[in-house]
């Protein structure tokens, strides 16, 4: 990862100085933003395939059951192979990635079977892999940072201070040994803890020791007053280059294999015929899955990859119709919800309301004692901002949205009242019962509608001008009369 830091390191060097990039990635928001972002990008766009597949609770699962393969891996490599416990190790990674395929694989064993639906099999798999996962945590490495919590809830929030050191100018180490000129020698006295005495007693020994020496970083060698020269740094966040790294994998992934995962999302009988493999894209999309649920796992725990995994890519779904539209939105969405769900853990709701304002007002309202000095947590706040998000979409979608139905049904219904109306004239028309049948005042009463319906159905018509009233008596205009011909032979004739 440190030649690929560097990388990235050298890259932004392009665009600006060390004393400009720095602050930025110093700054805890800018760095939680940032990372939300990157996550975004994978979740979203990975999991709008889990979506259109019928399969975007297995994220939920992978999530969680990815904690199997890191701890499997984690025992292998320091119990079989004797190598130090090291949780940056890529074995860890390999190992999450293949309880996620693992997790798939019993789903669809169980699923094959014909006794157990998908969703059943999922929720037997879940449990008893992250049930595992658990028990060998609390039982062979309880000593060591894989815990739980650190996996179910992360903390985005610090991630600007897990940080590795980069030096670009100045940059030589310096090492202090005793015959070095530079060397601080002082007397210890070898024997006055044992002896229990002071340094001034005459059986005191003493031999002479280097107070400085040792090997000092070009940082440290500059604070020691070691070296003349201040080394230039940038400090670059760990978890930036996991995200980074996934996230251009991912991106290249869908880019390569677009029309392949796109067939065989919708038609997978299709481009298994058309030799484009869909089981072998099916998996390396899970294999996809579990290394971005792996990766996330340090920063923002398992909870908020779901809800990038999840929220986004339905958000999307409500606005179009269009996988590469869908597949664009879900990551704006999910990046939106990282930027306003950090200022929402701090008390803003989209840099409008301030939560303490609203608390203390509803203290004063109501005469409540709530806290008003408003602090939540980061990777909560996201997801709930994401949340809101998609209730925005379900309510402005222009097709599936609550605003457009009700619209939609609401002008169906006066559509349908439109041309019972109609019918009822044109059918009646200069028949012998038309004085009884078009009168006004009854018209309600043959069609058993309540009279405040009907009146607004007729003004409706007479103010586009289909109908119109003579002593008391409704008459089809010819426009009327060509709405009702026009209607009957595009829902009526033609069957």
């Amino acid at each position: 990862m440190g030649a690929l830091e560097d990388l990235f390191v050298r890259l932004l060097l392009l665009f600006a100085t060390p004393e400009a990039i720095n602050p930025v990635l110093s700054d805890p928001r800018t760095v939680a933003v940032l990372l939300g972002a990157l996550i975004a990008v994978c979740g979203g766009v990975l999991g709008v395939y889990l979506l259109l597949r019928g399969m975007a609770l297995t994220s939920d699962a992978i999530s969680h059951t990815v904690l199997l393969g890191i701890v499997v891996a984690f025992l292998v490599m320091t119990g079989l192979l004797g190598l130090p416990p090291d949780l940056s190790s890529p074995l860890l990674i390999v190992g999450a990635a293949a309880a996620g395929v693992l997790t798939v694989v019993l789903t669809e064993l169980i699923e094959r079977s014909g006794l157990v639906k998908q969703d059943a099999a999922l929720g037997l798999v879940f449990p008893l892999l992250f049930a595992v996962a658990v028990i060998l945590v609390s039982r062979y490495v309880d000593n060591v940072h894989i815990d739980t919590d650190s996996v179910l809830v992360g903390e985005i929030g610090m991630a600007w201070a897990n940080t590795n050191s980069h030096c670009l100018e100045h940059c030589e180490a310096v090492t202090i040994t005793p015959d070095d000129p530079r060397a601080v020698l002082t007397r210890q006295c070898v024997n006055c803890r044992a002896l229990n005495i002071s340094p001034r007693d005459p059986r005191a020994e003493f031999r002479e020791v280097c107070a400085n020496c040792g090997m000092y970083t070009p940082a440290q060698a500059y604070q020691a007053g070691l070296t003349s020269a201040a080394p230039t740094l940038v400090f670059w966040p760990k978890s930036l280059t996991v995200m980074g790294l996934l996230t251009l994998v991912t991106l290249g992934f869908v880019l390569l294999l677009y029309k392949e995962l796109k067939l065989s999302t919708f038609d997978a009988a299709l481009a298994a015929a058309l030799g484009f493999r869909p089981g072998m894209l099916h998996y390396a999309l899970m294999v996809l899955v579990s290394l971005v649920a792996v990766g996330a796992f340090d920063a923002v725990g398992s909870i908020l990859v779901v809800a990038f995994f999840i929220i986004p890519p339905a958000a999307a779904y409500l606005l179009t119709d269009r996988l590469g539209v869908m597949l664009l939105l879900s990551p704006v969405i999910g990046a939106a919800g990282a930027y306003w769900g950090y200022d929402l853990a701090r008390g803003s709701v989209f840099g409008l309301v301030e939560m303490s304002d609203v608390l203390a007002a509803l203290n004063r309202a109501l005469g409540t004692q709530l806290i008003e000095r408003w602090d939540s947590s980061i990777s909560a706040s996201m997801a709930l901002m994401m949340f809101v998000l998609f209730v925005a979409a379900l309510v402005i979608s222009p097709r599936y949205g609550l605003v457009s139905v009700s619209l939609r049904r609401a002008a169906m219904r006066q559509q349908f009242d439109d041309q019972v109306i109609l019918a009822h004239l044109y059918r009646h028309e200069g028949a012998a019962e038309a004085a009884d049948e078009l009168a006004v005042a009854t018209l309600h009463e043959h069609l058993r509608w309540p009279r405040g319906r009907m009146q607004r159905v007729l003004l409706r018509l007479r103010a586009w001008g289909w109908i119109q009233v003579e002593a008391g008596i409704a008459h089809l205009t010819p426009q009327g009369r060509q709405q009702v011909e026009a209607f009957r032979e595009a829902h009526l004739l033609q069957t």
